[in-house]
């Protein structure tokens, strides 16, 4: 496609990316800042969807990495996990383009504030790892795929939703969900990604300017992870729940419509 990138524009989307990025590190939820801005710039829908994998690699894989060196997440224990999530968002993938999503967009909004009142009241959000629910294959077979799916049939929340995992299912506390959350959201990202590609969807160059942005984004926001934990996460998590209830309740009603 053609598309008239002027410097101003594809500095702005670097910078944008890069406080995604940022934002997806800590909390998820980056992808409200990048899809508008690519939709934006020019792009139809589906190219800023796939295009906005593109960058969303950047920055989880980056942040995985960060976590990865700094020895809070052992990939060989993740595996399995890692394989349900790339099979959960490829079948989900896969399924957006046979079925409607409309019944999505009616509840999501509704969960991502129970999510967020979750990591706002509950006593179990912590840096200390709590009591397992799942085995780590239970949770793989369960969590990682069905949230895998989530991530290719819709997107919205997908960091979130992991964390959630971690923190719930698998005992984990939360800047060691977060930092697992990212690893499982770069392969859901990668699967999503790779079906785009398949379908000629992805803006090459400009998906890559943003990727450089998110990963120095990512790399920032992993620092303060591992540096503040809970006191960053927690409310950021919060906040973003909200914004994005908000921004997925204004697009279903017109909430905004008299402005």
């Amino acid at each position: 496609m053609t598309l008239d990138l002027t410097f101003e524009l594809i500095a702005l989307l670097f910078f944008i990316a890069m406080l995604a990025g940022f934002i997806d590190a800590i909390a998820g939820g980056g992808g409200l800042l990048t899809i508008p801005a690519l939709m934006w710039a020019g792009l139809p829908p589906t190219v800023a969807l796939a295009t906005n994998k593109l960058q969303a690699c950047g920055g989880s894989f980056f942040a995985s990495f960060y976590f990865v060196r700094k020895g809070m997440v052992k990939l060989g224990d993740m595996k399995l996990s890692i394989a349900c999530a790339f099979v959960g968002a490829s079948l989900g993938t896969i399924a957006v383009q046979m079925i409607d999503t409309a019944f999505l967009e009616v509840f999501l909004p509704f969960l991502m504030l129970a999510i967020g009142g979750y990591f706002l009241f509950s006593k179990k959000i912590s840096e200390d790892d709590k009591l397992q629910v799942l085995t780590p294959g239970v949770f793989a077979f369960t969590a990682a795929l069905g949230v895998g799916f989530y991530d290719g049939f819709f997107g919205p929340g997908t960091g979130s939703f992991f964390a959630l995992a971690f923190v719930s299912l698998a005992g984990y506390g939360l800047a060691k969900a977060t930092a697992h959350a990212k690893i499982l959201n770069f392969s859901t990202n990668i699967a999503s990604l790779i079906f785009f590609a398949i379908g000629g969807k992805v803006f090459w160059m400009l998906g890559g300017v943003m990727l450089i942005g998110q990963a120095i984004g990512a790399t920032l926001g992993s620092r303060l992870v591992l540096t503040k934990g809970t006191k960053i996460i927690k409310p950021l998590v919060v906040v973003m729940s909200i914004v994005m209830s908000v921004k997925l309740l204004s697009a279903q009603y017109d909430l905004f419509a008299w402005l």
